[in-house]
């Protein structure tokens, strides 16, 4: 970023937080507090992106010492010298407390007063950050403490809540009830990480800041849409929770989903958050609830000395809970109507990558019939990239017809590139009072929609998935069922990346 930016930014900061916030960090003792909040906390506090005077108090029910809970908040923080760790640890405490008395949260609060009149706060600038790094079978409780006892009349205050919101639509609505019953919707910030990654961040600017791509996006160009996540590994180590999950409500309802609404959304009616979320909730309220029919759900087994699912002691011997799902959605409206997003997900693959393939419609009967299918490919994860896979003469006197593309892998072109944690950007857009990264309530409710018919189903009757081996691609249906949908693997003409010398 320019010096620019990065004043502009600051300068957003410093005005909505009025140059001061306390940081309540709830869960603070667990991994998602250690791997991820705290060292975004700490990223943007090193480069300057957090208001001048900053505390980050955590909390958990964990009896931490001083020497523990420092071990735990800077295990994770990368490239960070002794210095900047020093200057982090000196504005960051532990509280130990319970979720469900209300002593524990007096007492929170009676510390946060006495940091704040410390720090010599006038009244408008004690501004409060509340970091639900939680489980959400304690939200509601945790909102309730901090609703009635640490909640600030003094400054602003935001509660920060992450996935998941709920396991199906009654679920969610519930949550939404009791959340909204104590914090204003203003004050919510529901962190969905994947809208803080750079790539699907630039999907509007890549699609309505250029005017040779949006019109391609709708059902004349397109023939299909694939949305994938791979994932190289199993679920050691949370079987239990996932068993209660699984893979539509652990990552597609909410990640995947995301990224299609970006994908198919109409162009927002302004530039700012509510317009964009707007825009979501429209296309969302337009997607068809998904139809068994359309649906193929796997579940990894052993391989070698890889272990399979079910050889986790903490899952049932007679789950049928799917590790990998790839489900077909529908957008009934006049742009999209007609084409298949597929949405493909799983655990225990062979590769770890997440990205948006746009598979346009074969070339028109005449001289080029034959050609291969262009494609528009969106890789998220890992190392951003945006490619368009097109038919090119091979150089020379032949008149051959390759496959090649035109490449903007992120590392080649910005070489002074630095991409920050999603967190990292999300915790920015809190502190910059930002919502277009966050979802919204009635954005929950149209999502679930689409969900939740099938996931009663699949719960109600125990469909059986597919086996599949760890370190495979998933099920061995997975080519037939893409190929049902009109996606085409091109396996006639060879992919090149054409390499010439000039010289002798």
């Amino acid at each position: 970023m320019s010096a620019t930016d990065i004043q502009q930014l600051k300068d957003q900061v410093h005005e909505n937080m009025q140059g001061a916030v306390t940081i309540v960090v709830l869960g603070a003792s667990g991994d998602l507090a250690g791997k991820k909040t705290y060292p975004a906390i700490f990223s943007l506090l090193r480069n300057g992106l957090m208001p001048e005077n900053v505390h980050i108090t955590g909390y958990a029910r964990s009896k931490l010492d001083r020497n523990e809970y420092v071990k735990r908040i800077t295990a994770h923080l990368k490239d960070a010298s002794e210095e900047q760790k020093n200057k982090f640890l000196e504005v960051t405490d532990y509280v130990s407390g319970q979720y469900d008395q209300d002593d524990s949260w007096k007492s929170l609060n009676e510390h946060l007063d006495k940091l704040e009149e410390k720090r010599g706060l006038k009244e408008g600038r004690r501004n409060r950050v509340f970091y639900m790094a939680l489980p959400p079978s304690v939200f509601v409780t945790v909102a309730r403490g901090l609703r009635k006892f640490v909640y600030t009349d003094k400054g602003h205050n935001r509660i920060v809540v992450e996935k998941p919101f709920g396991k199906d639509l009654e679920s969610s609505t519930e949550l939404a009830k009791d959340l909204g019953e104590l914090f204003k919707e203003e004050e919510i910030y529901r962190i969905d990480h994947y809208l803080g990654k750079e790539m699907v961040k630039n999907i509007l600017p890549l699609r309505f800041a250029n005017m040779i791509l949006d019109p391609t996006f709708c059902n004349k160009t397109v023939d299909n849409v694939q949305i994938t996540l791979k994932e190289p590994f199993g679920t050691e180590g949370r079987g239990g929770y996932f068993d209660e999950y699984n893979i539509i409500r652990d990552v597609m309802q909410n990640h995947l989903l995301q990224v299609m609404s970006l994908i198919a959304m109409d162009k927002p009616a302004g530039n700012d958050p509510e317009s964009t979320r707007d825009a979501k909730v429209k296309l969302l309220r337009k997607v068809k609830p998904i139809d068994i029919k359309d649906t193929l759900l796997g579940q990894y087994v052993a391989n070698g000395d890889k272990p399979g699912y079910k050889d986790d002691d903490t899952v049932p011997n007679d789950s049928v809970s799917p590790t990998f799902a790839a489900l077909v959605l529908y957008v009934d409206n006049d742009r999209w109507r007609g084409v298949p997003f597929i949405m493909k997900a799983g655990k225990a693959l062979d590769t770890a990558k997440v990205d948006v393939r746009l598979q346009f419609r074969d070339v028109e009967e005449g001289l080029f019939k034959q050609a291969a299918r262009n494609e528009l490919v969106l890789r998220i994860q890992p190392g951003e990239a945006i490619y368009y896979k097109l038919n090119n003469k091979s150089p020379g006197l032949t008149y051959r017809q390759i496959v090649t593309d035109l490449d903007l892998t992120y590392k080649d072109r910005y070489k002074d590139m630095s991409i920050p944690d999603a967190y990292e950007t999300l915790i920015l857009d809190v502190m910059r009072s930002d919502h277009s990264n966050f979802v919204r309530d009635d954005e929950l409710d149209a999502a679930w929609r689409i969900f939740t018919p099938l996931l009663h189903k699949i719960d109600r009757e125990k469909i059986q998935p597919k086996p599949y081996p760890y370190g495979s691609r998933g099920p061995q249906e997975l080519d037939d069922f893409v190929t049902r949908y009109g996606f085409k693997r091109d396996t006639k003409a060879p992919y090149e990346w054409p390499v010439q010398s000039v010289g002798k």
